[in-house]
């Protein structure tokens, strides 16, 4: 790829996965670059007035787990919010030319499928049979039947020169440090 360089890159729009959306629903496009600050206080604002009753986030890529918080920290703001979660491909493309054109290379066409995820948060209850669909608050039953059994299997420690006691030595230092300790002949 030394005698190439990249033209341009196009990343194919991806279609809404969840069918029957109405027009109007806001859609939040996280980017690797994306603030999570400017997006939930823009996202959290329009979410809190009555008239906006869904709200989509996507992203692809790097920008997977940044998407995925943002749904998060939504959730734990707005309670009783419906969600649908929908897992696919966005293909982006990267065209690139020779850099010098009279060798005889010719153009390159790159195509590549990265992960992509689009979430739909509504205030209105959303169809349970649709796979990804996951109802308000279910979440934290979850975690909590999960911790409890968690817990049960583990044992309390006692304290000790095992895992963080005395850090392995085995007489304490006297105070004052080294200088104050009696010299070896």
């Amino acid at each position: 790829m030394e005698n190439y360089k990249k033209v341009k890159t196009v990343e194919k729009e991806l279609a809404a996965p969840v069918q029957g959306l109405p027009a109007d629903v806001i859609e939040m496009k996280v980017k690797d670059g994306s603030k999570i600050r400017n997006l939930m206080g823009f996202a959290v604002g329009k979410m809190e007035s009555e008239s906006v009753r869904q709200i989509a986030f996507s992203g692809s890529g790097k920008a997977l787990g940044k998407t995925i918080t943002c749904v998060e920290i939504m959730k734990r703001r707005l309670k009783d919010l419906h969600q649908i979660t929908k897992i696919c491909f966005r293909q982006t493309e990267e065209i690139w030319e020779p850099i010098v054109p009279e060798v005889g290379l010719d153009p390159l066409t790159v195509k590549r499928n990265s992960p992509a995820i689009f979430v739909l948060l509504s205030k209105d209850p959303l169809d349970a049979a649709e796979p990804g669909y996951q109802a308000p608050g279910s979440y934290e039953a979850q975690w909590i039947q999960e911790l409890k059994e968690e817990s049960k299997g583990q044992k309390k420690r006692k304290p000790g020169p095992g895992r963080g006691g005395l850090s392995g030595r085995k007489q304490p230092r006297p105070p004052g440090g080294r200088q104050d300790a009696p010299k070896k002949t």
